[in-house]
Parts: structure tokens; sequence; C-alpha cells
């Protein structure tokens, strides 16, 4: 079971089942703020959703195409960080996360993702880790950028954003520029 303490109050890992009914309520109370970036809240309409997914994410676990962790403060999930599935021929893999509105701004994000890059190319042994957000996502733009990921450019109209297509950012980091940046 993955469990990474990032500080004194901040721990992730892995999601169980019996997180389904506060992931749905955490999802629920920011979906009007997560909306606005994120294109899957429309199929999230229940515990049941949640609980799927938290199945989804264990089983990409446990086949070995990376994890998805709940961020947790006090007991409580306040938002999610992990891989898309890894893609081990190419050694690569894509970043995401969220976290609740109220938690945004304190830097916990960018410490949950560091904790988990530096993870997953030093002992996963991924080569290259992407960031995709949203070209207008200020804040989750951040993230990569003071992370020392590298702007590799905008894709045009790439992901549908409920009644409309959203030009993404692309960023991206290899191992060598991550020891180079942590050093």
């Amino acid at each position: 079971m993955f469990f990474y303490p990032v500080d004194t109050d901040l721990r992730l890992r892995l999601l169980r089942h019996g997180d389904a009914a506060q992931l749905y309520s955490l999802t629920d109370l920011n979906r009007a703020h997560l909306r606005q970036w994120l294109p899957w809240l429309n199929a999230v309409k229940g515990q049941d959703d949640s609980l799927a997914f938290i199945e989804l994410t264990l089983r990409q676990h446990a086949d070995g195409r990376g994890f998805v962790a709940g961020i947790e403060r006090g007991g409580d999930l306040i938002g999610l960080v992990g891989h898309h599935p890894i893609d081990w021929k190419n050694r690569s893999v894509g970043l995401g996360y969220w976290i609740a509105q109220e938690w945004q701004g304190r830097g916990i994000m960018t410490r949950c993702c560091k904790a988990v890059i530096a993870h997953t190319f030093g002992v996963i042994g991924v080569h290259r880790v992407t960031i995709c957000c949203a070209i207008g996502n200020a804040r989750s733009r951040a993230i990569p950028e003071r992370l020392g990921f590298r702007l590799e450019g905008t894709l045009r109209e790439a992901e549908w954003l409920y009644d409309r297509f959203i030009d993404v950012a692309l960023y991206a980091c290899t191992t060598s520029e991550w020891a180079e940046t942590m050093a």
C-alpha cells in the first residue's frame, strides 16, 4: 500500500473503498470550482461513481501502471494527485491533480506533486513526467513551472470541456532535468 508523508500535517495514500463517501462529498462540494477546468464532473453523479473510480485506481496500482493518491490532512481527504496509466514502453507518465478550493493557495499541491514526482523518478523508474493544464488555469500551470518543468507547447483545442474545446499547455520533465532542478 502506497503511503507517503509529505510533511507534518500532509500525507499521500492510496484510496480505499471506504473513501467513496468522502471522495464523492469532496467532489460534490467543489463541483462548480472544478468544473471550470476538469471535464469529468458530469460523470460523477453519486457515491457509486466515486467507488468505481477508486476501484479503477486500485487496479491500475495492482497492475503496475502507476497510482492515484488521496491527499490527506488531519484524516480528511482534501484532493487527489496521481498518474495517468504509465506508458512502460516509453517510460513516460502524465500527472494529474486537483484540490478542494478552500485548500488552494497554500503550496499544498506543489509539495504533493513534488513528492509524487520524486517517487516516480526515483522509485518507480519512469524517465519522463508530463503535466497538461488548461491554458487559462493559472494556478494549475504554476505547479509545473515552480517544479522546473519545461513548457513544450500548446495543444490547440485538445480537450472538450462540456460545451467547447480548450487549449492545453503541455509541460514535461525528464529524470536528468529533475536531478538538476532538485540539486
